[in-house]
């Protein structure tokens, strides 16, 4: 067919022998040719790669203030040595709390409560939640926070993620079930166990620290209560004021930049 074609208009139509009828036909022929053989071609899909989401690192604010906040997951032997050296700077923290340590441990978690520092999730089972599907992790989330309910009768919307791993899954379940997931943007390193002077120096020199920023510390290691009380001490002599979690977010009305810190929209 497409021979045909060609041969037709390679002739000269001033010469004997052209049709012009002849010659729109052939044209009307193949642009349905054309026609056909673009629609027997498979489909081509062009798919944009998901938007990445991202948690919420630290809060840009005009205050001078930083969230202290615990991971716990591991023991309880701390707890009352914690809540004293909170309440002498004024401090109220974020407890992060994993499902198990709810059953495990329900009296040093009606302590943290009473003593006024949010009551957070940290998953029910301190599971590798970036390996786990969108309705696992919702499961997760669910888990823990059930048993915060059932324990205090508290509606949680905080979550921190075991091992501070995450993707658009991890986020996204936590989205769906009401949560707003919260990372950290200065590390005290506590959990590697190196020494009080070496927690202390981590936080106070550490590049990111500044008005809303998120500290995480772990309970239960030997060093973080020595090493708390003198970064409370010297963080209060620079000026700042210590809050939960709770009360430093924006829960609407802003966006993340690159880092994850929590910028006001303009309006």
């Amino acid at each position: 067919m497409i021979s045909r074609i060609k041969n037709f208009f390679a002739q000269d139509p001033n010469k004997d022998g052209f049709d012009a009828r002849r010659a729109t036909k052939l044209i009307l022929l193949a642009a349905l040719t054309l026609l056909a053989i673009i629609f027997a071609m498979p489909s081509v899909q062009v798919v944009f790669a998901a938007e990445k989401k991202m948690p919420i690192y630290s809060v840009q604010t005009d205050e001078k203030v930083v969230a202290i906040t615990f991971d716990a997951a591991w023991g309880a032997d701390d707890t009352d040595v914690l809540i004293e050296i909170l309440a002498e700077y004024d401090a109220l923290a974020t407890f992060f709390i994993c499902g198990y340590w709810f059953e495990e441990n329900p009296d040093a978690v009606r302590k943290f409560h009473a003593a006024g520092h949010d009551i957070a999730n940290h998953g029910d089972t301190h599971a590798h939640v970036a390996q786990l599907s969108l309705e696992k992790n919702k499961a997760e989330i669910l888990g823990a926070h059930k048993k915060a309910y059932g324990l205090l009768g508290i509606e949680m919307d905080l979550y921190r993620t075991p091992y501070g791993e995450y993707n658009n899954a991890v986020l996204e379940a936590a989205e769906q079930v009401g949560y707003h997931t919260i990372q950290w943007d200065v590390d005290s390193l506590d959990w590697k166990k190196m020494g009080a002077d070496h927690m202390v120096n981590q936080v106070l020199n550490h590049k990111n620290l500044q008005n809303g920023s998120i500290l995480l510390f772990h309970n239960d290691i030997p060093e973080t209560p020595i090493a708390l009380r003198r970064i409370l001490a010297e963080l209060r002599n620079q000026g700042y004021e210590f809050v939960p979690v709770s009360r430093l977010i924006m829960r609407e009305g802003y966006k993340l930049d690159h880092t994850g810190r929590q910028i006001p929209e303009e309006r």
